[in-house]
């Protein structure tokens, strides 16, 4: 289906993300999706991100602009940060949300707007009560792999026995995903009692999905086939990604290269005339995202193994942890790196001189790099990333995961080893010629007549 085949007069979708960069971005590239197929959509991010955004529509240019209309948090001054706790922003998140969301539904529909759908995050499960109130179709859109949320469901379920290391096996297996050692596992689980509210968060993703109407899901099928067949014999699942920027993939939504609501701005410029004068391939891009803190000795070992490895490397490194880096560092390694509080990193992944992504494994930066067949040098820290990280190596043969020792540093020695092996190795040599084939796959799943496309359109029929 083109964008210009179905009347969209009724078909109106809010967007309902998690308030964080990396979940609004993936839940805004699915809304020009949907515009582009012709389907009215409204993004709601809270009213403290609304405020750091200049515009109140975003231009689509091949169909209908993305109306962005905040709703509460109940922290509109300072957002997360302004709250005393953890749980006192997720219990407000859901209280003020509900109310403020169930409002715009109602004042869309007096300004003759009404809605059909709400595809809301899996960390905001209370907006499907809301859309359900309204008799609206409701859609959970899950940021992370259906492998890490199989994980989660099985979890929730109690159909895995915390802690692993109890009586119980000591691997993790579910339907269609490879067995996992304990730390394999995302860290919420193998770290039973860590974080325990985002921990409840994750669970809580699966207290109302027997009731959802679709779950769609931020991968594309080639990726999890074993998991997604399994999930969807649950509920009605559709991978609808990778939800990157049209320039880096099929190109076929016109001017959409970058994730439109960035809320910490990029250095693009200095990046980008720094990598123009440097070797094709010889880069390492460092960046370890938003949320990952490492400890300061991993800091070091890091700072260090990049400098000894002799690689031009452009770090990420944001304002909250440059205190962390080696004293005199900048300064001895001025020639050889670049050092940014932060990058426009698909900009900076898809430049010729890059040769390697040092990561953290976060989903979206794994699938970025996917999507660009860019190699990975994985370490992981919390969350997600150790089971990413896994099917890096393991599973997509996409990049290495580095080996931490029993303090769980990954030290520097072993840091020159791995990027000597992924910059001028056989290892390397090999992980680049898969890394090129998924970023075909990739590409291939969301053009038209694509695995993905093919997802998205059955969505919008759905709707119109």
């Amino acid at each position: 289906m083109t964008n210009n085949t179905k009347d969209p007069k009724n078909a109106h979708v809010i967007i309902v993300p998690y308030p964080a960069q990396g979940h609004i971005n993936p839940m805004l590239q699915f809304s020009k999706r949907l515009s582009f197929k012709g389907i009215k959509t409204t993004i709601t991010p809270t009213v403290y991100v609304s405020n750091s955004i200049p515009t109140k529509t975003i231009p689509t240019h091949q169909g209908p602009p993305i109306q962005i209309r905040p709703i509460s948090d109940g922290f509109d001054q300072g957002g997360f940060a302004q709250a005393e706790s953890t749980p006192i922003y997720l219990d407000s998140l859901r209280a003020a949300g509900s109310r403020t969301l169930a409002r715009l539904i109602k004042d869309l529909i007096d300004e003759g707007e009404p809605v059909r759908a709400v595809v809301y995050d899996g960390f905001c499960s209370w907006a499907l009560d809301v859309a359900q109130q309204f008799g609206l179709v409701g859609a959970v859109f899950f940021t992370q792999s259906c492998s890490v949320n199989s994980i989660y469901y099985h979890v929730q379920r109690g159909l895995i026995e915390l802690p692993l290391c109890g009586p119980g096996p000591s691997t993790v297996s579910v339907p269609g995903v490879p067995e996992l050692q304990p730390w394999e596992a995302p860290s919420f689980v193998h770290k039973y009692g860590s974080y325990p509210f985002w921990f409840d968060v994750t669970k809580s993703q699966f207290s109302n999905i027997d009731r959802a109407d679709w779950v769609l899901c931020n991968v594309f099928y080639e990726m999890e086939k074993e998991v997604v067949d399994w999930m969807a014999t649950l509920w009605k699942v559709k991978p609808i990604g990778p939800t990157v920027p049209s320039y880096y993939l099929d190109k076929r939504l016109e001017h959409d290269r970058d994730y439109s609501l960035q809320l910490i701005k990029p250095n693009a410029t200095l990046c980008a005339n720094w990598l123009d004068t440097k070797k094709k391939s010889s880069v390492i891009y460092v960046s370890f995202g938003s949320m990952a803190e490492l400890s300061e000795e991993q800091f070091r070992e890091l700072s260090l193994g990049l400098k000894e490895s002799g690689c031009n490397f452009l770090w990420v490194v944001r304002d909250s942890e440059k205190a962390k880096l080696p004293a005199g560092f900048v300064d001895e390694t001025r020639d050889q790196g670049l050092i940014v509080s932060w990058a426009s990193q698909l900009e900076a992944m898809a430049h010729e001189s890059m040769g390697c992504f040092l990561t953290h494994c976060g989903f979206n930066s794994v699938l970025e790099a996917m999507c660009l067949g860019l190699p990975l040098l994985g370490v992981p820290q919390w969350t997600d990333q150790g089971t990413n990280a896994k099917f890096v190596e393991d599973v997509w043969k996409i990049g290495i995961r580095a080996k931490p020792d029993e303090k769980g540093i990954v030290r520097k020695e072993k840091l020159v080893e791995y990027i000597k092996d992924m910059m001028e190795g056989e290892t390397g040599d090999e992980i680049r010629k898969n890394a090129a084939k998924w970023k075909t796959i990739a590409r291939e799943a969301i053009d038209e007549g694509g695995s993905s496309d093919k997802n998205i359109d059955e969505f919008v029929a759905s709707l119109v």
